[in-house]
């Protein structure tokens, strides 16, 4: 394994990260506890989680995953070897049974998400506390065309100040963004330098063979300002290792199950993609692990966060670590994206 020291703090990572969302939905507490088991024993040191997951989210199973998470880390006695992540909810109409009332970003919501996701994961502090997506009306999730919207939303500053807080009181560490924009990121900068507040040290957003979108904007923030991306869905759901095209849907795969992740499933994918597995195969590889090694190549990556339903799956994916892609191959990805850039942003 390969590890990291995200810039601006003492978290020294595995560049492969542990996500968790399917655990309590698609996943067993037992499955859980054995990917976690896996994991660790093979050097993945960074889990990353959510108040909201397992996804699909719904009343019935939030918190579950965090509560996987937390039963593990009492039975293996193991927080000290493990970097822990996870997030609170931004606004959302679909969330009404969160805190029994309106879901922002402010300083009762943060307060109560966190003290809650402490005592799911069963432990005292949270080492990356993660905005999981912006108050405000922006393009994120796949969004297109930008509309000017003058909705009321949580100031920056106000959210800032209330992750402070926590900070202050040891719950939690460091604090970090997710689907945030260049602009809410250069806002969440400059209030933490003008007003002395926590600085952002991470970036969780959707990079991937399908979905370079970060490039556009957000690159040379993180190079230049030095945060870290978390890159989200390097697999495209899925969509990269193959297993979807021609319209199969394996059995109990997540676009076979849940028919709301449409944002890779979508006609123009279909093409780059089965031009990615050709790639692949032509070169004598894995097509899942010919993504998540371009992923695992990025010049301003903190972590790859990689996903799994199955033990199998998880080996093939951390074992990416290791594949150095070939300039024939770096060289076909490009041609590839050249003709059809972002697919799927």
């Amino acid at each position: 394994m390969l590890y990291h020291r995200i810039a601006h703090t003492d978290l020294d990572v595995s560049r492969i990260a542990l996500g968790t969302m399917t655990w309590g939905e698609q996943n067993t507490e037992a499955e859980a506890h054995a990917q976690l088991d896996h994991a660790l024993a093979h050097g993945v040191n960074f889990i990353d989680t959510a108040e909201m997951y397992p996804v699909p989210p719904r009343a019935e199973t939030q918190g579950r995953t965090e509560t996987y998470i937390g039963t593990w880390l009492k039975a293996r006695r193991c927080r000290s070897q493990v970097v822990i992540a996870s997030k609170v909810a931004g606004a959302a109409r679909d969330l009404d049974y969160l805190r029994s009332g309106r879901v922002c970003l402010d300083r009762r919501n943060i307060a109560l998400a966190l003290d809650a996701s402490l005592r799911r994961l069963q432990t005292d502090v949270i080492d990356l506390y993660q905005l999981h997506w912006p108050d405000r009306h922006a393009n994120f999730f796949g969004r297109l065309g930008y509309e000017p919207d003058d909705s009321a939303f949580t100031p920056i500053e106000e959210t800032l100040e209330a992750l402070a807080e926590q900070v202050r009181a040891g719950k939690i560490r460091y604090v970090g963004v997710s689907n945030e924009t260049p602009w809410g990121l250069m806002r969440y900068l400059a209030a933490a330098e003008r007003l002395g507040l926590p600085r952002v040290v991470t970036i969780q957003n959707p990079y991937n063979l399908l979905n370079r979108s970060f490039e556009i904007g957000l690159a040379e923030i993180a190079h230049r300002e030095r945060i870290d991306l978390l890159a989200y869905s390097p697999l495209a759901m899925g969509l990269l290792s193959g297993k979807y095209l021609d319209g199969v849907r394996p059995a109990n795969a997540r676009l076979t199950l849940f028919k709301r992740f449409q944002r890779y499933n979508r006609p123009q994918a279909e093409a780059p993609t089965r031009a990615y597995v050709e790639l692949a195969r032509r070169h004598g590889l894995d097509p899942a692990q010919m993504a998540l090694a371009w992923v695992n190549r990025c010049p301003y990556l903190g972590a790859n966060i990689i996903g799994a339903t199955s033990l199998e799956q998880l080996a093939a994916d951390i074992a990416s670590i290791d594949l150095e892609l070939p300039e024939a191959v770096l060289s076909g990805i490009e041609a590839i994206h050249a003709d059809q850039p972002n697919p799927c942003p």
